[in-house]
């Protein structure tokens, strides 16, 4: 364990078995605590569906205050069913006072009716049903416990998984690329993490409102189990990918792919982006709203990170030539041209592409 966890220079020189013995071991640290995150899933796993089960109960109890669909129909029947029995009751335990006015025998044969009629009226559920997504198959319910206690395992473990990936990557970078990737690698959990709250507490219950409510007046709709989970665990998984845009866009700029300008000058493009991929996403105008403005303040604030790596990349390698740092390359012979560099090459401003 302590090996996987060790820091290799950029200096150092491993031959082939040492990097697959190093890659086995952080596969094994990080297979351990995906391991030890399992079984803490899998011990909560009822509060854990009680979390990812709540938009659906959301939208439960609103069908249900509506008396809308099939469980607001089921919920209004159950209602007055108990509503029935237990007035029922009260009007059997009036006639058997003894001040009624009817016959002691007749009184004597009541009392059993109404201990019968209490037993009838507390077997009438109390909940809705459909709050909570049904189960078709036999195995089922463990199979879905398990996959849902695999992905909330998942989005513990991926902080500490990333860091083993990046341990296992930045010893071949040189360090003024590492001092360029690893702000990039820290900020990829935090983003992740935020993805999966916003898609949690904003996309999820919406996609659940417009796809349990559309057209249902012409389907009995059951929600199973499996199928729910799985279309959860996507959009939340979606929305964490698409909460990388930062890093993607600093990467790209820190590359020389892109520059901030023309970041600034594609605002109008990267709108029509950020709205195409909200609409992709299910939901209402509203929703597509609140999706896209999110996603759009994301790219300006990708901008201002990259002009601002930028600006301090700048300040550094004028700091190093005015002091003659070692790590500038050889200078160019006074006939000699510069090699072109990747903004060169996709302007095309060298007069040799």
């Amino acid at each position: 364990m302590a090996r996987a966890i060790r820091t290799v220079g950029h200096e150092d020189r491993l031959s082939l078995v040492d990097h697959l013995d190093e890659l086995r071991q952080r596969l094994i640290a990080s297979g351990i605590v995906l391991a030890i995150a399992f079984g803490v899933c899998l011990w909560q796993n009822h509060a854990l569906l009680k979390i990812i089960n709540k938009p659906l109960t959301t939208q439960t109890r609103k069908q249900v205050a509506n008396g809308e669909g099939t469980v607001g129909q089921a919920v209004v029947a159950q209602r007055a069913a108990l509503h029935i029995a237990q007035t029922t009751q009260a009007a059997l335990t009036l006639l058997a006072a003894p001040h009624s006015g009817l016959a002691p025998q007749t009184r004597a044969q009541l009392p059993p009716l109404i201990a019968s009629l209490r037993r009838v009226a507390g077997s009438i559920p109390r909940t809705p049903p459909g709050q909570q997504p049904a189960t078709l198959g036999v195995g089922e319910p463990f199979t879905t416990t398990i996959t849902v206690a695999l992905y909330f395992a998942l989005i513990i473990a991926l902080p500490f998984i990333l860091y083993e990936v990046g341990g296992f990557v930045m010893p071949a970078l040189k360090p003024n690329e590492r001092r360029a990737v690893l702000p990039l690698l820290t900020a990829v959990p935090f983003l992740f993490v935020a993805g999966v709250l916003f898609g949690y507490f904003i996309v999820l219950p919406a996609a659940t409102r417009f796809l349990v409510n559309f057209n249902s007046g012409e389907f009995n709709i059951i929600v199973q189990a499996s199928q729910f989970y799985s279309f959860a665990a996507t959009v939340l998984l979606a929305m964490g990918l698409v909460f990388q845009v930062p890093v993607l866009i600093l990467g790209a700029t820190s590359a020389g792919l892109v520059t901030p300008a023309q970041l600034r000058r594609g605002r109008r493009y990267a709108i029509v982006a950020c709205a195409a991929v909200a609409a992709f996403l299910p939901g209402d105008a509203i929703t597509l709203l609140l999706e896209t403005i999110p996603l759009y303040v994301l790219y300006e604030a990708s901008i201002l990170l990259a002009s601002f790596v930028g600006r301090r990349a700048r300040l550094r390698d004028a700091s190093s030539n005015e002091g003659g740092g070692s790590e500038q390359g050889p200078a160019a012979e006074p006939g000699e041209r510069a090699e072109p560099t990747v903004q060169d090459m996709i302007d095309h401003v060298d007069p040799r592409l």
